[in-house]
This record gives structure tokens, C-alpha cells and sequence, in this order.
């Protein structure tokens, strides 16, 4: 994002800062229908959809921690993103299979190179009865380029020069430069909708536990204890049947411990949750409380290099440090063997939409760095390391964690570096990624990075010059260049040749380390089913297909 949004927190979602994020990097076997992933001892699959339920009066749902807020505009974190998935709407929608489709936006079309124009659906109510317009769409986009309101995705509004009214029932988005990305982020929140009379009366009070939010989603907000749990309500005049919530009620209780957390499943307290603790698996995978779900997902676990001034500026010392990691047996050791090293700073299947030609060769195309202690220590040596010091930033998260932060120092020390391990309380840890004065000192940190498009340009426009994610404030004209290529080319070729060509600079040059990818987790209690599991579920209203199980 960039740099000057100061108020911009630093995609918290992705950081993992308490520690039940690590459900996203283990699995276990399960017997859950799906595409096998994995085989031997360590074996999981990745299961599309669970079996669909019947209508259900109400079901509980784990969250490891309480939104600061539920206004679209702040929600950039895994809490608030899954309570709102199933109670406002997009333009677009991402569906669980990571493919784009048609939300409140009938249709769309790219008249022009820097042009999008919207069709409003029709027979559309918010929550409070009123009638969606093109006036409400308008208001919600705008906010984004507000800096009063401060956006958190100010970011893919970047490009943008104007949201105007331009029929009835149609908003046309002007941008000042083509951006290929653009009409992708509609599909999360950047292109969510509510009430311009509702944003106007609520003000800064928006999305608070008193006001809530008025959209158009299968469920409404109903309550908000603050320190307890969130209610929503199914919205009986929900404009699309086929995702009509089939339960009358969904609560979210705040559950920030994680023991707690796999007790309530265990005990039946909460019927199911996200982002499964990993050392839970021993004891869920067999449990008679339910059952465990892995799906897709986009999130690759990296290490941060946030200075690029000291013994970490030469691209060579990157290398070898890579090349010293041992990130087979990061996930052996980290996430019960389930996984895979990541071989870019993104998932494959971020690839989806690019042409086959582009996705054939890009194993091709990148720079591998095999396991070899001996071979890095040459090339850092070459390099000239000899003793320096780096810092490596930590917090008291979980075992995978530390894990992953002995496995970093281990490799830092192989090479000749002298690592030191600073470690960090959660709260201070989650500086790092808004406040660089916090990053000051700090060589390398760990962050768990997931797109939110079906788009590597996701992950790679933030390392563009002067983005806000762009922690280290790494600089490389050639890959601003084919990064910016990428987002003007006007043909799907283009933008993934470009983009390919972005992703190998990355890796030639590594302004952060890739560790390693793993699927989505999900608990379902033996009382309800239906979800699809998949990264997903931070836009799409997962909770609404979720029923009683026959």
C-alpha cells in the first residue's frame, strides 16, 4: 500500500499475532471428500465442499479474537473479514473454487482501457428495508479514496481518478492509468456496498458495537457484547436463493486462547471455527465432536527482510541464507509434515487465470535454492559475511513459531552470521508491520501472506517502491517497471507474462524469504456441515450454506 497512508495497519490478517493463525500452515488426514494432496503418513485433502445441511435454528463459531471494528473500510484482519463476509456484499464475488463472479454488480464491462462500468442489481434491500441504488454504491467506493475515513485498502483504489453515478442503476470507475487489478479487488472489500444514509447518519460510529452495519448480505447484525461474543441474524429478504442462510442465527464467541478454543470443540460449546490451532490435530482428527476440513489457499509463510542497510543488503547473503533454511524440516517439525516449501512468494493456484502457456514455464523461470548448508556458505563468504549481526524479531505466538525463528537463526549462524533473536511481545510485534521507526534495528520477521485476488500482483505490486507493505523499502527500477507493464497490459497474456517476469526478479533478489505454503483449516462440530473450505471465506457468506447435519 502506500506509503504515505499512515493509518494503514499493515495487513494484520496475514501477521499471525495470536497465535491461532497457525491453523493455516498444518493438516492432518481426513476423510472428507476432496482432491488428494499429499500421501504416506502426513496425508490430507483438500475437500472443495462438505456435505450441504438442512435448515438449522442456530450455530456457535469460534473467533481467536474480537474485531476493533466491523466497518469494510478497517476490515483487513481474519476476524472482522469473517463475521462481514456473510453480512455485506460486493460488486463482485470471490467463491471458494478462487474463481470471480457476479454480486452486486448484474454485470460489468472495460469500455476503455481506464474505465469499468458497473450495472447495479436490481431488488436489492439493505437490512433496514430501504432499496440498494447506484447513490449507495457510489458513496461506499468513495470512501476509499477518502483521507478522512483512511481506508485500509486505499491501496487498489491507487489507480483510481473517479466513482461517479452514470445511470439509474450504473456506476462507471474512472482510473488514471489501466490497472489489471482493479475490477479483481471488487470481489473483496474494496468493493463492498452499504447504505449511503447509513453512513452518513452512524459517522464515525460506523461499525461499532452499538451501530453495526446495514448491508445486503444473507445475515444482519444483530448484537455485539464487547469481550463476549457477536450475533448475527439471517436476513429473511435476502435478494439471491441460492445462498440463503439456512440458519436462523450465527454467534461468534471470542475465544483468544487457543486450549479454550480446541476445548469448546471438543465439548461441543462452540460447533466449529477456522484457523484450527496445529497441535490440535493429535486429538481432533479422531475426536467424536466432528471433523476437520482442509481447503485451498493463498497464504505463503516468509520471512520479512526489514533492512536492507545491513548485513542482509547484499542479495548474495539473502541467497545463501535461503539456501541454509531448512524448510523441509520446518514443516516436518512445524506443521506435522504437512505442507510444502514454497517455491515463490505466492501459492500456485494465484496462477489460476493465467493462460497455460505463462503457468507451464514458470517453474522455469524462477531461481531455485535447494537445501545445501555447504553451497551457501560459499556464496556468503563470496559475499563477504564474517560475523555480522543480525536481529531476528519473534513472539511468544506458538510452537511453530519458534520453530520457524531457531530454524532462521540456525541457518543465519551456518553462513557466518551472528544472529540474535529479539523477541517481541504480540502487541509490539504487530508494529513492525504499521510503524517503520518499530522496524528500526529488526533485520528479518516472520508474516503469513495470503492474496486476496486470484492475482500473484497482489502479492507483488506491494513490493513495488514506496508500498506500504513494502517493509524493507527495497527498490528495483526493473521490477517497478514490469510490475507497472503488468498492470497496463491490456490482454490476460500480457499481465502474466509481466508479471512472471516480476515474480523472477523477486526471487533473484529476495526482499523477503519464502518458507513455505499449507491449506486452510477448518472444525466442523457434528452437528452442522456445509462449508466449502477455502481461503475464501474472508469474502464469501460461508456461514449462510452452513446447516444441520442429517
Amino acid at each position: 500500500m502506500p506509503a504515505a497512508r499512515s493509518r494503514r495497519p499493515g495487513r494484520l490478517r496475514r501477521i499471525a499475532l495470536v497465535g491461532a493463525v497457525t491453523a493455516l500452515f498444518a493438516a492432518t488426514a481426513c476423510n472428507g471428500g476432496g482432491s488428494p494432496a499429499k500421501s504416506g503418513a502426513n496425508a490430507y485433502e483438500l475437500t472443495a465442499k462438505t456435505p450441504p445441511g438442512a435448515p438449522i435454528d442456530s450455530f456457535t463459531w469460534s473467533l481467536f479474537a474480537e474485531p476493533a471494528s466491523i466497518d469494510y473500510a478497517y476490515a483487513f484482519d481474519y476476524p472482522p473479514n469473517q463475521i462481514l463476509a456473510n453480512v455485506c456484499e460486493s460488486l463482485l464475488r470471490w467463491n471458494p473454487d478462487l474463481t470471480t463472479s457476479p454480486g452486486l454488480a448484474s454485470s460489468f464491462t472495460n469500455p476503455t482501457p481506464t474505465s469499468w462500468v458497473y450495472e447495479i442489481r436490481a431488488g436489492v434491500r439493505f437490512h433496514d428495508g430501504t432499496v440498494l441504488t447506484a447513490d449507495d454504491v457510489v458513496a461506499s467506493l468513495r470512501r476509499n479514496l477518502d483521507p478522512e475515513v483512511g481506508s485500509y485498502w486505499a491501496h487498489p483504489y491507487r489507480n483510481v481518478q473517479s466513482v461517479d453515478k452514470t445511470g439509474p442503476m450504473q456506476v462507471t470507475v474512472t482510473l488514471k492509468t489501466p490497472d489489471s487489478t482493479f475490477n479483481k479487488y471488487l470481489a473483496a472489500s474494496p468493493g463492498t456496498v452499504e447504505s449511503a444514509a447509513t453512513l452518513a447518519k452512524a459517522g464515525k460510529d460506523y461499525g461499532n458495537p452499538a451501530k453495526g452495519v446495514n448491508c445486503t448480505g444473507p445475515f444482519s447484525f444483530s448484537s455485539w457484547t464487547a469481550g463476549q461474543s457477536l450475533v448475527l441474524k439471517r436476513f429473511d429478504d435476502y435478494w439471491n436463493p441460492e445462498l440463503k442462510a439456512k440458519s436462523g442465527q450465527v454467534k461468534f464467541v471470542f475465544l483468544p486462547d487457543a486450549t479454550t478454543r480446541v476445548n469448546a470443540f471438543q465439548t461441543g460449546e462452540v460447533d466449529g471455527g477456522w484457523m484450527v490451532p496445529a497441535n490440535s490435530y493429535g486429538q481432533l482428527r479422531n475426536t467424536p465432536a466432528g471433523k476437520l476440513y482442509f481447503g485451498q489457499n493463498t497464504t505463503v509463510a516468509d520471512e520479512v527482510v526489514g533492512n536492507l542497510q545491513g548485513a542482509l543488503g547484499d542479495a548474495r547473503v539473502r541467497q545463501a541464507l535461503l539456501m541454509a533454511i531448512d524448510r523441509k524440516g520446518i514443516v516436518d517439525a512445524g506443521v506435522g509434515g504437512v505442507g510444502d516449501v514454497a517455491k515463490s512468494l505466492v501459492t500456485d493456484n494465484t496462477w489460476n487465470t493465467a493462460p497455460g502457456s505463462v503457468r507451464e514455464g514458470l517453474d522455469k523461470t524462477i531461481p531455485a535454492y535447494p537445501y545445501d548448508v555447504a553451497k551457501a556458505k560459499a556464496l556468503a563468504t563470496e559475499a563477504g559475511v564474517n560475523g555480522q549481526k543480525i536481529v531476528i524479531a519473534t513472539s511468544p505466538l506458538d510452537s511453530q513459531t519458534t520453530i520457524i525463528t531457531q530454524a532462521v537463526s540456525q541457518a543465519a549462524t551456518a553462513i557466518g552470521l551472528k544472529p540474535e533473536i529479539e523477541t517481541l511481545s504480540p502487541e509490539k510485534y504487530s508494529t513492525l508491520f504499521t510503524d517503520p521507526a518499530a522496524r528500526k534495528g529488526i533485520d528479518l520477521f516472520l508474516t503469513f501472506w495470503y492474496t486476496s485476488i486470484t492475482d500473484p500482483l497482489d502479492m507483488y505490486g506491494s513490493l513495488q517502491t514506496g508500498a506500504f507493505s513494502n517493509y524493507g523499502s527495497w527498490s528495483n527500477p526493473e521490477f517497478d517497471n514490469v510490475v507497472n507493464q503488468a498492470l497496463g497490459a491490456p490482454d490476460p497474456a500480457g499481465q502474466a507474462a509481466a508479471a512472471a517476469q516480476a515474480q523472477q526478479i523477486a526471487l533473484r533478489e529476495l526482499p523477503w524469504l519464502p518458507l513455505y505454503t499449507s491449506p486452510v483449516s477448518v472444525f466442523l462440530g457434528k452437528r452442522i456441515t456445509g462449508v466449502q473450505p477455502s481461503i475464501a471465506y474472508l469474502y464469501y457468506p460461508w456461514a449462510a450454506e452452513i446447516g444441520a447435519k442429517s
